[in-house]
């Protein structure tokens, strides 16, 4: 019975040493197969770059010449619709002008107005040529009436002599002249900076003794020269009064009285 017992004992061991031996075995291997399988699973969920593809509708391709086609152009800010032809600015219409003719004499030419403008002739038809009657004469020879310049607000225009600046000309639209639209011309010195001639001179005869009218006319160091010397004794006064009253003595900042 000893013996039985020992034998039993025995086959115990060796089964449970074989179960030991059997799950050490599993286990490296499935750590085994979960290394392998890693990369392969993180290979799968990262699917790289992503692209993106625009598809562009056939209908919209064929339809952007039109669209193109359909935009106004800058000049037709400008272009009244269903006017006279021969009354049109001078951007809304092609002349073909010439440069042979006599100056200061009438002169036609034929004109074609520019695409997308709508106008009519006498007879309230419309019209896509047409003749325009016009004097001779470069657009720079055309009276200051007919043409706007920028204005300098940076020389003297009380100066001997009496200074220039070079200003840029715009001709104004319904005039019609040949060349350059936008042209450079010399201008006088002619701006004011809100100054008035009655508020000077009123200034030099009642309190010119004290200054008053050198300060009103931004000339601080004349007016404290008559302030601390009583207007020159009355000399300096009754000068600045003649002076003042001729428009000889102007605002500091060079610009005219209003």
């Amino acid at each position: 019975a000893a013996a039985g017992q020992l034998r039993d004992l025995r086959r115990s061991c060796r089964l449970l040493l074989f179960l030991s031996q059997f799950y050490i075995f599993v286990s490296n291997c499935g750590s085994l197969h979960l290394e392998h399988s890693q990369p392969l699973t993180q290979a799968v969920k990262d699917p790289g770059p992503t692209r993106t593809f625009t598809v562009v509708p056939r209908a919209a391709a064929t339809l952007s010449p039109l669209t193109e086609s359909t935009e106004i152009p800058p000049y037709m800010m400008k272009c009244p619709s269903n006017g006279l032809c021969n009354r049109l600015p001078a951007d809304c219409i092609d002349c073909a002008t010439n440069f042979s003719c006599i100056y200061g004499k009438p002169v036609t030419f034929d004109c074609t107005v520019k695409p997308s403008v709508t106008c009519v002739d006498q007879d309230f038809k419309p019209q896509k040529n047409f003749i325009i009657n016009m004097t001779c004469r470069f657009c720079w020879q055309l009276p200051e009436t007919d043409y706007e310049c920028t204005n300098s607000t940076s020389c003297m225009t009380v100066s001997c002599p009496r200074q220039r600046y070079r200003a840029n000309c715009t001709v104004r639209d319904h005039i019609h002249c040949l060349g350059n639209r936008t042209f450079h011309k010399m201008l006088y010195c002619n701006w004011t900076g809100g100054y008035k001639w009655s508020t000077a001179l009123a200034l030099s005869i009642t309190l010119g003794g004290f200054g008053a009218d050198r300060f009103y006319l931004g000339q601080w160091r004349e007016g404290l020269g008559k302030l601390f010397s009583f207007g020159g004794l009355g000399i300096w006064t009754l000068i600045d009064v003649l002076l003042i009253g001729v428009g000889y003595v102007g605002p500091a900042d060079g610009s005219l009285y209003i």
